[in-house]
């Protein structure tokens, strides 16, 4: 049976469920990438810290005297006590034993007194650093690779994988150079647990010719996303609102003034970027809805979503940030619905691989990404 010239073959349904593919994943791919862990405003002032899960390790970020960050494995070379705790860590009432960080960014563990510095070097060790014969140099904490794009921290769990964050983040950055990335700040946050894999929901980001089904909201703002299935989009120029319609608002308007420095289409048009692996980007006027994917197993993701605002808005003490995060959370939540829905297909004893129309083109991206990092069919 054919299945139609314009079609063309997806991924094997295997790679949206199996175990040992997705471990694969984690080791080969994720771990060489460099991975968006969390926003450079959460670790605001030296003496700060953040602690984010990456892939399974807690990773520890720092910022010190200078004001620079640095990341290392959240672990005491010791005995293996984590240093710090992150929010929401305490699974019962446990007793106060608090995290310390110093205002140079110096870590002390909690358990026998270990400190270490802002690069990780241990700088004292109760009891036993005095002694001349003991070598401090070994015991330093495992460092993790990190950079800044954006106003993003991204970090790199392999320290041996040589290519540059520039290179990732490739043309998208240039596509996007007019919005005041590294200058905006979160006004909300919504975390989702979604049971799909990580590389369907980046697909379903990737195309429209879902929305037209599965988003009327969307459309009823961007009517072009139900035409033709989404055919002919031109996201380099960005995507028009409906008329009169300015931002991705429920009525398409706000009272916050748009980003400096915007062309005449930004002023009125919406742009999208995915910067693989698990950055998605969604950028109008006013503000930006950041998707950072935290991908927990072959079936489990978890999308943090970052509502970004111009750092005078966000002061303001009438901000109202639920003119846009009311509206993409409504969005959102039909995204992971319908992602959860493709999983549970892909378990089907029948259905061993799907096909992308012609529509789908840029979900071709994914197999190329797949296979120049993996070899994969």
């Amino acid at each position: 049976m054919s299945n139609g010239a314009a079609m063309t073959p997806s991924l094997p349904s295997l790679s949206y469920i199996d175990p040992s593919q997705f471990s694969e994943e984690k080791t080969h791919l994720f771990a060489r990438e460099w991975m968006a862990a969390c926003r450079s405003e959460e670790v605001p002032g030296p003496g700060d810290f953040h602690v984010v899960d990456l892939l399974g390790e807690s990773v520890l970020i720092r910022r010190g005297a200078e004001g620079g960050l640095r990341a290392h494995h959240n672990v005491c070379r010791h005995r293996g006590a984590r240093l710090c705790l992150g929010e929401g860590a305490r699974k019962w009432e446990q007793a106060n034993i608090p995290d310390a960080v110093s205002a140079a960014g110096h870590v002390r563990c909690p358990y026998h007194g270990w400190v270490y510095d802002v690069d990780g070097a241990l700088v004292a060790a109760p009891h036993i650093g005095d002694d001349p014969s003991f070598d401090h140099e070994p015991f330093s904490l495992y460092p993790v690779g990190l950079a800044e794009w954006g106003g993003f921290v991204f970090l790199r769990l392999d320290l041996e994988a040589g290519a540059h964050l520039d290179a990732q983040i490739g043309e998208a950055g240039a596509r996007i150079n007019n919005y005041p990335l590294g200058d905006l700040r979160i006004g909300h946050r919504i975390d989702y647990e979604v049971d799909a894999n990580w590389k369907i929901i980046c697909e379903n980001y990737n195309e429209c010719y879902h929305c037209g089904p599965v988003h009327p909201e969307l459309c009823a703002l961007v009517p072009a996303f139900r035409n033709g299935g989404g055919q002919g989009l031109d996201w380099l120029r960005g995507i028009p609102h409906r008329v009169g319609a300015v931002t991705f608002t429920w009525t398409g308007q706000t009272s916050r003034a748009p980003f400096p420095g915007l062309d005449q289409d930004e002023l009125v048009r919406h742009k999208g970027e995915l910067i693989y692996p698990n950055l998605f980007l969604s950028l109008a006027r006013d503000h930006v809805a950041a998707f950072v994917l935290h991908p927990k197993g072959p079936t489990s993701t978890r999308v943090e979503c970052l509502f970004l605002f111009a750092a005078e808005e966000v002061s303001r003490a009438d901000f109202d940030h639920t003119d846009a995060s009311g509206f993409w959370d409504t969005v959102n939540r039909q995204d992971w619905a319908i992602c959860e829905r493709v999983q549970l297909g892909m378990a089907s004893s029948v259905h061993t691989q799907g096909y992308y129309a012609p529509m789908e083109d840029a979900n071709l991206d994914m197999r190329r990404y797949l296979h120049e990092r993996l070899n994969r069919p």
